[in-house]
């Protein structure tokens, strides 16, 4: 797994701004839009609710994944391809959010 799986990279730009609503750009397209997110450090995450491209499923995204965030344009952008993201671990808001052993399994899908 990577070193910081769970904090932003500073080299991402990301501030501590409110990020909800934010795009979400994977390396080969658009993912969907950032429903919620932390800054928690050892914790830090996005939501992603991926709309109609997956049929509506939401997303955890570590933000270790997180490469840059833009302000002006209010998008993010992920160093994933969609199909990492597509086939992802499912994740189930009431009981993976805060879950350890879920983390634990996303951060070996992301990085093995």
């Amino acid at each position: 797994m990577q070193e910081n799986a769970w904090e932003y990279p500073s080299a991402a730009g990301h501030t501590g701004s409110d990020l909800t609503g934010f795009k979400v750009e994977a390396l080969d397209g658009g993912i969907g839009k950032v429903d919620k997110h932390t800054d928690e450090v050892g914790s830090a995450c996005l939501v992603v609710d991926t709309g109609p491209w997956i049929f509506g499923k939401e997303v955890l995204i570590p933000a270790g994944s997180v490469t840059r965030v833009d302000t002006d344009d209010e998008k993010i952008f992920v160093g994933l391809s969609k199909d990492q993201v597509k086939n992802a671990p499912e994740f189930l808001r009431e009981t993976h959010y805060d879950s350890p052993d879920y983390r634990r399994q996303l951060g070996a899908y992301y990085w093995p």
